[in-house]
């Protein structure tokens, strides 16, 4: 775990010239993500599956920063070749590719694991495990001629998701952690940098599945978390380099 940073709240633009690809990019947190990373200077390219919710990020990063570029993809349904096509087509638009932030997530519920149908079952575990290594796989090479890149995973409470009902969802947190630390030992003498993010609550559509009666107003929002993720994303981020971040909520990225 790392130690509290204190974001500045000067208008720095730590990502300029950066290319940044936010998966899930119309949800609460890649949303703001998207958008801070815009502020800081970035070209964004946004994917996910809900294309009217892109188009809305879309319009609003043209506001705040460089154009931002739109990747329409289901996760759930993607295979190994769409993600090398991503990262041709990354290459060929855009010429590189600085940071991958994986703020897709999949969770329809507290489901207990004898109930979960399978279907469901695979499908977490796709969106939230399989897809992200697939989509890190196929971009490695283009990260790898950056002079300093960075790959984020975003990661749920992982005590809390290790209990009863998490199904799906709460195992491929743990797996994804993993995933982070082996990525890291592979890769911690190249130019690419590897972490996860574990924000605090946030009030979002995934939390509001789990927590139906919460009330909304005791948890911040998405934008909260932000600024650490154009921390983790920037080279200020090499102090935390292989390990889980859990920032203090912030004001400060809007």
């Amino acid at each position: 775990m790392s130690e509290f940073v204190a974001f500045p709240s000067a208008p720095a633009r730590p990502l300029l010239g950066r290319v940044i690809l936010v998966t899930g990019a119309h949800g609460g947190l890649g949303a703001e993500a998207a958008k801070a990373c815009a502020q800081a200077g970035a070209t964004v390219v946004l994917l996910g599956r809900k294309v009217p919710k892109l188009g809305r990020v879309y319009d609003a990063i043209k506001a705040i920063g460089p154009e931002p570029a739109l990747y329409p993809m289901d996760l759930a349904g993607a295979d190994p070749a769409d993600f090398e096509t991503l990262a041709d087509t990354l290459h060929r638009e855009l010429g590189r590719l600085d940071g991958v932030l994986h703020c897709a997530a999949d969770f329809a519920g507290l489901t207990p694991l004898e109930n979960t149908p399978p279907e469901q079952f695979a499908r977490q575990v796709q969106v939230n495990l399989t897809a992200r290594w697939f989509l890190t796989q196929a971009c490695l090479p283009l990260l790898r001629k950056a002079e300093d890149s960075a790959v984020v995973f975003v990661l749920d409470d992982l005590e809390r998701t290790s209990r009863a009902y998490w199904g799906a969802y709460g195992i491929t947190q743990h797996a994804t952690l993993s995933l982070m630390r082996m990525l890291h030992d592979e890769t911690d003498t190249s130019t690419v940098r590897v972490s996860a993010l574990q924000p605090g609550p946030m009030r979002t559509p995934l939390r509001s599945r789990a927590f139906v009666d919460e009330a909304a107003l005791r948890v911040p929002g998405p934008e909260a978390y932000a600024a650490a993720c154009v921390h983790l994303l920037s080279a200020d981020g090499r102090a935390q380099r292989g390990s889980i971040f859990t920032p203090e909520p912030t004001t400060s990225a809007t």
